[in-house]
């Protein structure tokens, strides 16, 4: 079997040619298509396009281009630090050029619908900042932008409704992990630490389910009161994992390795991977919580043994993905975040 590192980068140029193309042909923009060209007309729920270029009425996947970015910074920081700077050069600019076609695409404006989204938008920027100023030394100025915009939008989702805690939408009638959950590490990755540990004490409180050790969805507001939604999902316990190392106590390093160990005896199947979800945004949850799994496993502040755990994990996911043909952006941008995630665990790369 080819390196994971060799998988992941594979998974990149795949995504690229069979997804990726200009938002309606315009220079300096990308966008990653919901449907890959070979099996686009196969889904009836698809509308055609025309010639090849995105059509603006297409369906359109907001958080799904937020981690098509994430995966792209991956690949450009994975080149820096191989010392091919080129290589690195170009996925900085194929990453501005999709925060680009994100914005255009969303009728020119960061914000939408979904806190959730927002979130994830607002890490992926954060990280954007980041790899440019390692690569140029310098701000991406629209990344930036993003980050202030979005900021103000995820600050402005929390009250003191349901004791605290931001809402999943606009129509603020529910609070869930989904969104607090990213916001929470957005907020630590900011240097806003009061505002993260806020969401995550509520979080604890709310919707940690002691007997599994694991997040739950949410908290809905019914005309009754509350009322509490049970479901377990993988992505949910991955940016509460990577919020609790950003923030770095001993408790909630402490807290970080009950996470894991739970994830791997409740999420896993009987080949030690992590369940996958299937569906258009299902196709994600695995990536999700597998880059947060390959920091833990980098992080030399938790015991040997949890980080043996998180790295297996990631492993046994990615094997058990090697031969698929992913239809979907969201499935092609999880199997590339997976393959990325184990290279980093077993050539102790970062992914942050």
């Amino acid at each position: 079997m080819d390196s994971w590192k060799n998988l992941s980068a594979q998974a990149a140029q795949d995504t690229h040619q069979r997804f990726g193309q200009r938002l309606l042909g315009i220079p300096g923009t990308w966008i990653g298509l919901p449907y890959s060209r070979q099996h686009r007309l196969r889904d009836g729920s698809m509308l055609s396009d025309i010639n090849g270029i995105s059509h603006p009425l297409r369906e359109w996947n907001y958080w799904w281009q937020a981690h098509y970015l994430d995966a792209i910074i991956d690949d450009g920081l994975r080149y820096l630090g191989d010392g091919q700077r080129e290589q690195a050069k170009r996925e900085l600019r194929r990453a501005n050029e999709l925060l680009r076609g994100i914005r255009f695409r969303n009728f020119g404006v960061y914000p939408n619908y979904f806190f959730d989204d927002m979130a994830w938008l607002a890490l992926a920027s954060q990280r954007l900042v980041s790899f440019s100023r390692q690569l140029e030394g310098r701000s991406a100025p629209q990344a930036k932008q993003a980050i202030l915009t979005l900021r103000k939008q995820l600050a402005g989702a929390i009250d003191d409704v349901l004791d605290g805690g931001m809402y999943w939408s606009r129509k603020r009638d529910f609070k869930n992990a989904p969104a607090n959950a990213p916001a929470a590490l957005f907020f630590a990755r900011n240097g806003e630490r009061e505002l993260s540990r806020g969401l995550l004490s509520w979080l604890r409180l709310k919707l940690f389910n002691t007997e599994r050790g694991l997040y739950v969805d949410g908290l809905r507001l019914i005309a009754t009161g509350r009322k509490v939604e049970e479901a377990v999902y993988t992505y949910n316990q991955g940016p509460v994992l990577g919020a609790l190392l950003e923030l770095g106590t001993d408790e909630d390093l402490e807290h970080a390795s009950i996470l894991i160990h739970a994830s791997q005896r409740f999420l896993t199947d009987s080949s030690g991977a992590l369940a996958m979800n299937g569906g258009g945004d299902g196709n994600l949850f695995a990536g999700i919580l597998s880059r947060y799994l390959a920091l833990a496993a980098n992080d030399i502040r938790l015991d040997d043994s949890t980080r043996a755990v998180a790295s297996k994990m990631i492993v046994d996911t990615a094997r058990s993905i090697v031969d698929q043909e992913p239809r979907r952006l969201s499935a092609a941008v999880q199997r590339w975040m997976i393959f990325n995630s184990a290279g980093a665990c077993s050539e102790g790369a970062s992914t942050e």
